[in-house]
């Protein structure tokens, strides 16, 4: 049996006493990570990676013990590490802050477009240059390092080390790593070589160059656009000192601002949620984040009271159809902005009393192409409530998906009724999430 088939059968296990290995969420050879919890009054969720206790386990723990000093809003919380063992295995291990989803998971899918890839990199840059302001670097910087956690956007932190110099112990393991990684020699610039790696893969969904970094500069393919194909070459020099430093990219992203001070008096746009984020989920978010990299309205989150529409309330409407007149209203309670009318009748008898909409930042919104399209079967008991709710199509975002599926569970129904009586009854809720609405059609169907 191959460590990963054995990091799998410890689900069920509890490390340390206190964190119990929920769901095997991935791993490889050398690591594991499960879905656990942290104890309190509301258990909440925790990832935890678990390594083989080697000679370098003194190292990691050092180094995690480092990473539990850092906070800032881009960057995974690290809650506890320590050793464990499992199985007779001896083991070190590190809780950590849950993440929904990773860039990885959105680039088999689809590249991500320009406006996506300048949404990603601003949190990305931050939270690098906070590590870096702490003597530290990231050492990993990749897709599936860049994650979404409810609507933000944020760096892994358990491969967050000390600088290395030449000769020490380390192994260069992709093209995300520098080159000079091979030699031992761990460095900010090997950040940022890892941030123009990933800039590549984010645009094209590949690393067209993975062999070509020994022999020179990698070439970068021409449909890369500005200001990411400049970024990308600054940042891919083989010569670590050639370089460009995190402040040269934001500066990069700036260009087009700096124009609009010339323009004469433009009409400001309307306020933007300053978090990014969720970019990951929204993407993962709309194969899936962006989206993913979540990110939010987030998993096992039940959106607000004053984005229900109970039935005796007019029915939501989108944010581009007229709104209803009120039947005798004083002051109209807060509807959904981005909600569709509600069917009202149906041919049997039944009808949609209360819906429930998806709560979805517009930053997760503005990553969506067209439709993302979710269907979820809802079985209703003859007293109008639902019963159970499954998908029909999961659609290609598990963010969206698991939004879709937490409204559906909150929906409400008169019930169709058969000789006098009302009856259960099953529907199917189709949602279509696009950039500026949310719109969903519910259809009663046959069991």
């Amino acid at each position: 049996m191959n460590n990963v088939s054995a990091w799998r059968a410890w689900e069920g296990c509890v490390v340390g006493g206190k964190f119990p290995l929920r769901q095997w969420l991935g791993g490889s050879e050398h690591s594991a990570i499960f879905l656990t919890e942290r104890a309190g009054q509301t258990p909440q969720k925790a990832a935890i990676k678990l390594l083989a206790a080697d000679r370098d386990a003194d190292r990691q723990l050092s180094n995690w013990r480092a990473a539990a000093q850092l906070s800032h809003p881009h960057l995974i919380r690290t809650f506890e590490s320590g050793r464990c063992q499992l199985s007779g295995t001896p083991l070190v291990y590190l809780a950590m802050e849950y993440a929904e989803e990773d860039l990885s998971q959105i680039l088999p899918q689809r590249p991500l477009s320009p406006a996506e890839v300048g949404e990603l990199l601003p949190p990305l840059l931050d939270a690098l240059s906070y590590v870096h302001a702490k003597g530290l670097v990231h050492s990993r910087i990749k897709p599936s390092n860049v994650l979404a956690v409810g609507d933000q956007l944020k760096l892994s932190a358990d491969r967050i080390a000390a600088p290395a110099v030449a000769g020490s112990e380390r192994t260069r393991h992709d093209v995300y790593d520098a080159p000079e990684t091979a030699a031992g020699i761990v460095s900010p610039a090997g950040d940022l070589w890892s941030v123009g790696v990933t800039v590549v893969a984010a645009l094209t969904q590949s690393v067209p160059f993975a062999g070509e970094a020994e022999q020179g500069d990698p070439g970068l393919p021409q449909s890369i656009p500005e200001p990411f194909r400049g970024i990308a070459r600054e940042c891919l020099h083989l010569d670590p000192k050639r370089r460009c430093s995190i402040a040269d990219i934001q500066a990069r992203l700036q260009p087009a601002g700096r124009s609009v001070a010339a323009e004469p008096e433009p009409v400001p746009p309307p306020p933007r949620p300053g978090n990014r984020g969720t970019i990951i989920l929204g993407a993962l978010l709309a194969v899936a984040l962006a989206v993913g990299f979540v990110v939010f309205h987030s998993l096992g989150k039940n959106g607000p009271a004053p984005h229900e529409a109970p039935a005796e309330q007019s029915p939501p409407q989108t944010a581009t159809a007229p709104a209803a007149k009120p039947a005798a209203p004083a002051v109209a309670p807060p509807v959904h902005p981005l909600a569709a009318p509600a069917k009202k009748a149906n041919a049997s008898g039944g009808a949609v009393v209360r819906q429930v909409l998806p709560d979805v930042p517009q930053s997760a919104r503005n990553t969506i192409t067209g439709k993302v399209k979710v269907s979820v079967r809802v079985e209703v008991d003859a007293s109008g409530k639902v019963t159970a709710a499954k998908f029909a199509s999961a659609g290609p975002s598990k963010y969206f998906a698991n939004l879709a599926l937490k409204a559906a569970q909150r929906w409400e129904f008169s019930p169709p009724e058969k000789d006098g009586q009302p009856t259960a009854s099953v529907w199917l809720l189709q949602f279509r999430f696009g950039k500026t609405s949310i719109q969903v059609s519910p259809e009663q169907v046959k069991r």
